[in-house]
């Protein structure tokens, strides 16, 4: 099954990508250009990173000040599609308002990032790097809480830079994406520092099954010693396990929901009636789980 994802993906990209989240139509409504000074505002900003022009919207909510270090979150979007798809999808801006949290939504390169099973070649680990790099020194991002979500190829991304980003993200919030594909066939093609992960995985996603695996095999490898199985919502089942390197993995099922974003309002991918809020449960998680030493 992974062979068959990633032949489609590198290979038949309009067919099998876009069922992993096509958006209904092109991003319209941007934030208007910003000068790279650190205040609050949406802004949108450019990194040069390998030759190339990287573009993504950074939030900085009302209360954010330059003088004081802030915690990041990154999202990244489904495939094909842009930083401001996700924006809209996430909710996290108000989030980010309420917490004075910096939050930043990359655009893929030609609408996707070079994740597990898709989609490009550009070295997407090195652009998240540097981005985070670059926020840390320049907007006075807390390089202690720095945490990628996102969905989709977003989400496969995510795992991709938790195994490669250098210890830089403390954890990662994952929506209907997975640990697997070529890459993840080596035994320690993990992080080397510890990564909590919190992931929400549907029930009705043709990709549970993969999604599921890659999960038992992420926990597997890290040594995760599972806690009672706990319910949550109706329909929810709620997993935890603390892993030997102190890294929590929080996995959330929705049995009745396909490939989307529980709990979201409105954007490509929203399920409102998921019966949770990825957006609301993963914003808790990364609030307890800083970079550990």
């Amino acid at each position: 099954m992974v062979a068959v994802l990633t032949g489609l993906c590198l290979i038949a990209v309009a067919v099998a990508c876009a069922e992993r989240g096509r958006p209904s139509s092109t991003p319209s409504a941007q934030p208007s250009a910003s000068s790279e000074r650190p205040a609050p505002g949406d802004h949108r900003l450019t990194l040069r990173h390998n030759g190339l022009d990287r573009t993504y919207l950074l939030h900085a909510p009302p209360g954010y000040d330059p003088n004081r270090p802030s915690a990041l979150v990154i999202a990244l979007h489904f495939y094909p599609g842009a930083g401001a798809l996700m924006r809209e999808l996430g909710g996290l801006d108000a989030r980010a308002d309420q917490d004075n949290v910096l939050v930043a939504y990359p655009d893929g390169q030609s609408g996707g990032f070079n994740a597990l099973v898709c989609c490009g070649t550009l070295d997407d680990v090195g652009f998240l790097n540097a981005l985070t790099d670059h926020l840390v020194r320049t907007w006075r991002a807390d390089p202690n809480r720095v945490f990628l979500t996102g969905i989709s190829n977003g989400g496969d991304m995510s795992f991709r830079a938790a195994v490669e980003g250098d210890g830089r993200f403390a954890a990662i919030g994952v929506v209907s994406g997975g640990y697997s594909g070529t890459l993840t066939r080596a035994e320690d093609y993990l992080p080397k520092k510890p990564v909590s992960v919190i992931t929400f995985i549907g029930g009705q996603d043709r990709y549970a099954s993969i999604f599921q695996t890659g999960i038992r095999t992420w926990q597997q490898r890290l040594k995760c010693r599972p806690a009672p199985q706990k319910s949550g919502a109706p329909g929810v089942t709620l997993t935890v396990a603390r892993c030997a390197d102190g890294s929590d993995v929080n996995v959330h099922t929705i049995a009745d929901m396909g490939h989307s974003w529980p709990g979201a309002a409105s954007g490509q991918l929203a399920a409102p009636a998921a019966g949770l809020s990825a957006t609301d449960l993963m914003w808790d998680f990364f609030k307890t789980h800083p970079r550990r030493a």
